[in-house]
């Protein structure tokens, strides 16, 4: 019996746990594993300059490449994942975390870190990344969909909760060349999981979570994947909605990955706080991300995306500006509160970001929210090394976080410009 006649409907009933949810549960573990990876040098900074004498801005250099490959890898990702399927560009971009963690522990010179963490730990995640989550989603979920996508998204937030006290506790007590090696080891571990992704419903006999029977697998895309997600970039940058997306997602990424996800740490240490307690506090930001992500995701699937991305940025930008006042030597409850919030509000703007992608590009909006997170990430690293550069300029981080907080009052403006609806004038 082919595919085609396989008793798609009889076996989905069968099954008490439809096997998308299964697929979606090794997902979060991949893009939890790869966060943490991502995250780590954040905690790595102070070991770094001690031993090495290195400045901020060069340790940055590595985290900004880092950033830079995590992004610009995710158009093409998605374009790959539809020619490959997800299990082999997953099992590719664990071999590179796990060979850049391990690889990382021979960095006796600053490019040495741009090629184990910048370049090696950089593609492999960002094969994993958002893009890969949304490809899950969009191949397993007909229904539920935002929910999904707030839980996957969850995922980097686990990392970094996981992860982040794990390798600053590591960095304290037997140094950063243990720390790392656990990652490599944990990534390598995983690998023996993948075999379990499925790259379509319709290699279990089964339809998406939430599809009507007779449903089948589109076809796969033939040719290069590259010329794919190019050709994608070049019509969808005939419209408004591309660049207004592109935009509010680049300050999302600087706001967040860039300048937080890597001098929240080394900011607080400025200020006397212990590392570990502030590798801590920023663990705390991904429990609240995890509560955060999923109720976006709720929230996407019953709102205008719109308006929770304006009221995001609105709350992400206060937060900032009042970051400089909270930072101390010992945790207050206003830094609580900022953490909460912060927390609350760290992904939440993937699920409608996504949701408005999908809206207006029909089939072409998982490789359209590549581009996007290409821009997030592009906005990740400026704000990462810009952060660096103003810390050993001035010796503080005080004007680096408020630009951030005005960027997020640009995102409010843009993300309340976005039109509804299809690109009417995309090539479909």
């Amino acid at each position: 019996m082919d595919r085609e006649s396989a008793p798609r409907c009889d076996t989905a009933h069968h099954r008490h746990l439809h096997p998308a949810w299964g697929v979606a549960a090794i997902a979060f573990l991949v893009l939890t594993v790869a966060a943490g990876a991502r995250a780590a040098p954040s905690a790595l900074i102070d070991s770094l300059q001690t031993e090495f004498g290195w400045s901020t801005a060069q340790i940055s250099l590595a985290i900004t490449v880092n950033l830079l490959c995590y992004g610009l890898t995710a158009p093409f990702v998605a374009a790959l994942i539809q020619r490959f399927g997800i299990r082999r560009i997953t099992f590719a971009a664990l071999a590179l975390v796990g060979a850049g963690s391990g690889l990382s522990v021979l960095s006796v010179r600053p490019w040495m870190l741009v090629v184990t963490w910048g370049l090696l730990i950089g593609l492999g995640t960002g094969a994993v990344a958002l893009v890969f989550a949304a490809a899950v989603v969009d191949t397993w979920f007909a229904r539920r969909r935002g929910l999904v996508m707030g839980i996957l998204t969850a995922g980097q937030s686990t990392g970094q909760l996981v992860f982040l006290p794990v390798v600053a506790n590591l960095t304290e007590s037997v140094g950063w060349r243990w720390a790392t090696l656990v990652l490599a080891a944990t990534a390598l571990v995983l690998l023996s999981a993948v075999r379990w992704l499925r790259g379509d419903p319709e290699q279990l006999a089964v339809v998406p979570f939430g599809a009507p029977p007779g449903w089948h697998t589109p076809p796969r895309p033939r040719g290069n994947p590259a010329a794919a997600a190019l050709h994608t970039l070049r019509i969808a940058s005939r419209s408004k909605t591309f660049w207004s997306l592109m935009a509010g997602f680049a300050i999302c990424g600087a706001t967040t990955n860039g300048i937080v996800g890597t001098h929240f740490i080394p900011s607080a240490h400025d200020h006397g706080m212990p590392q570990t307690t502030a590798a801590g506090l920023l663990a705390v930001v991904g429990i609240f991300d995890v509560l955060g992500t999923i109720g976006s995701g709720w929230l996407t699937d019953r709102l205008d995306p719109r308006v929770l991305l304006g009221i995001y940025y609105a709350g992400r930008g206060v937060g900032l500006a009042a970051l400089p006042f909270l930072l101390g030597a010992s945790v207050q409850p206003p830094m609580i509160l900022f953490i909460i919030v912060y927390g609350l509000d760290w992904v939440a703007t993937v699920p409608p970001t996504v949701a408005l992608c999908n809206e207006a590009f029909g089939d072409r909006g998982p490789i359209v929210f590549g581009w996007a997170f290409a821009s997030h990430q592009v906005g990740a690293a400026i704000a990462a090394l810009a952060a660096g550069v103003v810390r050993d300029v001035t010796g503080q981080y005080t004007f680096a976080w408020f630009a951030a907080a005005a960027l997020c009052g640009v995102a409010v403006v843009i993300s309340f410009a976005i039109r509804r609806g299809p690109v009417a004038d995309i090539e479909r």
